[in-house]
């Protein structure tokens, strides 16, 4: 436990942000489950707007820095090339 002020203020901003990534990351898994439901019924509507929410999703947690640049854009074509599986 600290002891000094200041480290125990940095623990405690640590911690909002561990939780702020992974609300913004669990979103990401939880809209790309719901484009895999989508695809999986064949609904072609279903899955164009799982896959706007989903590459909204992912945008905004690369734009906080939850997600990498790069691993967005992959997350983002994966989810495309599913799309296009349809």
């Amino acid at each position: 436990m600290a002891n000094i002020a200041s480290q125990r203020k940095r623990n405690a901003r640590s911690l909002r942000e561990h939780d702020e990534n992974r609300r913004l990351t669990s979103a990401v898994k939880t809209y790309f489950k719901r484009l895999e439901e989508a695809v999986a019924s064949g609904d072609p509507e279903a899955a164009d707007v799982a896959l706007r929410e989903l590459s909204s999703r992912t945008d905004r947690a690369v734009r906080r820095g939850a997600l990498h640049p790069n691993t967005g854009a992959r997350k983002k074509a994966r989810a495309a090339r599913l799309r296009a599986s349809i």
